[in-house]
């Protein structure tokens, strides 16, 4: 069992090179959360299956990612950090390899389920690795560089993703990760081979695990399929439903009894851990919520193309690079509750705006709030990470980590079900209201038939072109209440921010100190 004591901070260009290297496996691994989602139709094509067996690609990585991201601390006191992170990403390039050789659906998602499990400890561990890489007076500078990524990735990933299916083959969304896994890897290697954190032979909580895996894919399957299937109007997802509360009650029971659990749950013990793991959570379940909702609001019913989408998106992450390492180098000096609120006040000013688009908007107006939305971006994950991790052992370092991505991520998947649902269900019920007076009885439906009787269609081609506008205005008035509700949602999270504690010394600087 290693014993040896946690190293200093890297300086010079060790750090340089950490710092690059980490980055690099964090933007692969959260950029291959995303990619594949523009991408289902040229994959289920080329495979010839439908669409809806072609997203359990998305949803077989989802499944295998949220089960192991809660494990990283457990597999980290197990094999050690370094260790643990180094066969993640080689492992992450040969299931890449083998997405793309797929030549049968059944294939592919089998090996979308190994690159999801071996991605898990790759975000959680790369965040703890920084933190110990910096001083503890510059540990906000460390969150700042590693948020950028975590913020930028997802953004970049449709486009991307939408830019490789058009120009070359699906493969090549899954091949780019090789030569950046087998760099990031190498480079890792020369840097932290001999920063190895100590381990210890626990035994393996296995009715933990099952529980984990039984309620995790469960809840992540119901999530994934909950739309397709009519949610609650089918037997299949009420059975998920209930295996997956179910299984999560004796889940928690269990794991809080053990002795030595799989997940560390006894965190949520902290104020701090779990005041800012509810607001980052939350948060993050409403960005990423209204990430999904955005481009196919203006590619389904403005007319954008998805690369046309995807650039109205992209300046989302000008101002979260710009400004996260001046985030992270003043978070110290600031008490990182208020930057929080800030953040959130700005997250809901942006939504407010967007809440106000019509079906006429242009370019220029929609690409206003994205790109103040970065302003926000830069002040939501440093500090609350920086809260999160603040006054913890180096030992609970990465299980603290693991624990807040993995709710993290969860509630990214549930923003996403719910938003999307919400806004579907939006859609119907505008719709109807709008139509109430579109009857033979009213005047002004008459004359609008009559005038595109007079401009060359017939009756029912003029019915469907009203039913086609009525339709973009049911859309887009959805879309508006649920920019609106976000809004209101992000302003009611201040009250979590405030139920932490300042941190000593202030900002970031006591968040890493543990991992010294």
């Amino acid at each position: 069992m290693a014993t040896q004591n946690a190293p200093g901070p890297l300086t010079g260009g060790q750090l340089v090179l950490g710092t690059i290297a980490l980055s690099l496996a964090t933007f692969m691994n959260v950029l291959d959360t995303s990619i594949a989602n523009v991408s289902i139709p040229a994959i289920s094509g080329d495979l010839g299956v439908s669409s809806s067996q072609g997203t359990w690609v998305i949803t077989s990585f989802a499944v295998a990612n949220a089960i192991s991201v809660p494990l990283t601390g457990w597999l980290t006191e197990r094999f050690g950090a370094v260790r643990l992170f180094i066969s993640s990403i080689l492992l992450f390039v040969l299931a890449s390899w083998l997405c793309g050789m797929a030549p049968t659906l059944e294939f592919l998602l089998a090996a979308r389920v190994l690159q999801g499990a071996v991605a898990g400890p790759m975000i959680p561990l790369s965040q703890s690795l920084l933190l110990s890489s910096y001083p503890s007076a510059k540990s906000s500078m460390a969150l700042a560089l590693w948020g950028m990524t975590t913020l930028v990735a997802p953004v970049m990933g449709p486009i991307l993703g939408g830019w490789i299916s058009d120009n070359y083959q699906w493969p090549w969304i899954f091949y780019i990760n090789i030569p950046v896994g087998i760099a990031a890897a190498y480079a890792t290697w020369l840097i932290y081979a001999k920063r190895e954190t100590a381990t210890q032979r626990k035994p393996i909580d296995t009715v933990g695990l099952a529980l984990l895996v039984l309620w995790v894919g469960s809840l992540q399957v119901m999530l994934d399929k909950g739309k397709e299937l009519d949610w609650f109007n089918s037997s299949t997802i009420v059975v998920l439903a209930l295996v997956a509360l179910v299984s999560f009650c004796f889940f928690v029971i269990w794991e809080i009894t053990e002795e030595h659990p799989v997940v560390d749950l006894t965190l949520f013990k902290r104020i701090n851990f779990t005041g800012g793991v509810v607001a980052i959570s939350v948060g993050y379940g409403l960005f990423f919520g209204n990430l999904v909702i955005l481009p196919q609001w203006l590619q389904i019913h403005l007319g954008y193309t998805a690369t046309e989408a995807g650039l109205v998106l992209a300046p989302v992450g000008l101002f979260a690079i710009l400004l996260s390492p001046v985030i992270g180098k003043t978070l110290p000096r600031l008490d990182a509750r208020w930057v929080v609120t800030v953040s959130f006040l700005l997250f809901a000013l942006v939504f407010l705006m967007r809440s106000h688009f019509n079906t006429l908007v242009d370019t220029r107006t929609l690409m206003i709030p994205t790109f103040l939305q970065g302003v926000p971006m830069s002040m939501f994950f440093i500090p609350l990470t920086a809260i999160i991790l603040s006054g913890l052992p180096p030992s609970r370092i990465p299980a603290a980590a693991g624990l807040s991505n993995f709710v993290r991520i969860t509630c990214g998947a549930v923003g996403t079900s719910i938003s999307t649902t919400m806004w579907e269900n939006r859609i119907t019920l505008h719709h109807a209201q709008l139509t109430e007076h579109l009857t033979p009885y009213d005047p002004t439906f008459n004359a609008s038939v009559q005038t595109l009787n007079q401009l060359g269609m017939s009756t029912p081609q003029a019915n469907g072109y009203i039913d086609r506008l009525v339709t973009q205005q049911s859309a887009m008035l959805g879309a508006n209440d649920i920019f609106w509700i976000s809004a209101v949602l992000f302003v009611l999270m201040i009250s979590m921010v405030w139920i932490t504690r300042p941190m000593k010394g202030g900002g970031g600087a006591d968040a890493a100190a543990g991992a010294h």
